[in-house]
């Protein structure tokens, strides 16, 4: 039975644990993000040039694209310690006090999963990032004292995947905001060999680029199915990754052609038989498959959506043409011969 989630994006902790060891440690190392690794590449040179903390940096971007690994090479190239926490993690302003007042100074601060932060805890950071200042507040009312506390100059960093749900005044004060954009085949590719060589797998150039276009674009997706064709070409093959393995051991895990795994394809089954190709609610959806609405919504729509098989509606989400090809089912059609999905677009 394939692993469950087994090309989402999104990293357990067990998975943090493996990619750690796989992390680049330079930006030359880091493949990919050509343009962002240019920028952060001057920024940083000329932060060390002044000896002084570059600005702060805001990362977006889906899961899985590299946010975590530029927060530690900054720190790396800067020659500073790095501290990692997240947003859900600072609950009120005193965690976020405690956090900015242990920095020492050039300390890069990586906060991820920005957006989520508690508001009292981003209106304090405001300060901080500008003043290297907070304010804690003693008592309640009118006898209520403000202390104003240092802090160290440091570098934020923050990641997110969301950034439209990031307040304007949190956005305006970062100096630098990069978006990651996904990676085409011969990057992934490239991603892989490097970490087939660090991982001691033999991986041949052509099991390299089939597993790379089975990886949605993301390196986080290509090292853990790297992972899982390791397993395959130990126990059914002769360990070497090439296209027949390859091939064979993304059939045992339900990876198709286009990277859609167990759960993609259950969604864009029940869109396409069970709804007619919609359109169909997000709850109504997520029940269909045995799923919880935000599954759907946060780990299989995106990718569907950027592959063009679904599309969001005013009305629901509906299969594309290209979704009900995929799974080889003729599109419900009107007597004219189009499908739903034309119809809505063309809004009949």
């Amino acid at each position: 039975m394939a692993d469950e989630g087994l090309v989402s994006a999104v990293a357990n902790a067990e998975e943090r644990a493996f990619e750690a060891g796989l992390r680049p440690r330079t930006l030359a190392e880091f493949v990919g993000q050509r343009k962002v690794r240019e920028q952060l590449s001057i920024m940083l040179e000329g932060a060390r040039a002044r000896g002084r903390p570059p600005d702060h940096v805001l990362l977006s971007g889906p899961p899985g694209l590299g946010k975590t690994s530029l927060a530690m090479i900054m720190a790396e190239e800067l020659g500073a310690p790095l501290r990692i926490t997240s947003g859900p993690a600072i609950e009120r302003a005193g965690d976020l006090v405690a956090v900015l007042t242990s920095l020492s100074a050039g300390e890069v601060l990586f906060l991820d999963e920005i957006h989520r932060i508690a508001r009292p805890a981003e209106e304090l950071l405001y300060s901080a990032m500008e003043d290297f200042r907070v304010d804690v507040i003693l008592g309640k009312g009118p006898g209520a004292t403000a202390i104003p506390l240092e802090v160290a100059p440091f570098t934020l960093v923050g990641a997110t995947t969301r950034s439209g749900l990031l307040t304007g005044p949190l956005r305006d004060r970062f100096g630098f905001t990069a978006h990651l954009d996904f990676y085409d085949p011969d990057e992934l590719a490239r991603v892989l060999t490097r970490s087939a060589r660090l991982l001691g797998v033999s991986l041949t150039a052509e099991g390299a680029a089939e597993v790379a276009g089975r990886s949605r674009g993301t390196p986080r997706i290509a090292n853990r199915l790297l992972r899982r064709m390791r397993d395959y070409a130990e126990v059914r093959a002769d360990g070497v990754v090439d296209l027949v393995t390859a091939q064979a051991a993304l059939r045992v895990y339900d990876v198709d052609g286009l990277g859609l795994d167990r759960l993609d394809r259950a969604v864009l089954e029940a869109l396409v038989t069970r709804f007619g190709g919609g359109p169909v609610g997000l709850t109504t959806l997520a029940v269909s498959v045995g799923e919880e609405p935000e599954t759907v919504e946060d780990v299989a729509e995106p990718f569907l959506l950027r592959a063009g098989l679904l599309i969001r509606t005013a009305r629901g989400r509906m299969a594309t043409p290209a979704a009900f090809e995929h799974l080889g089912v003729a599109a419900v059609a009107d007597p004219l011969g189009r499908s739903q999905a034309t119809l809505f677009l063309d809004g009949d």
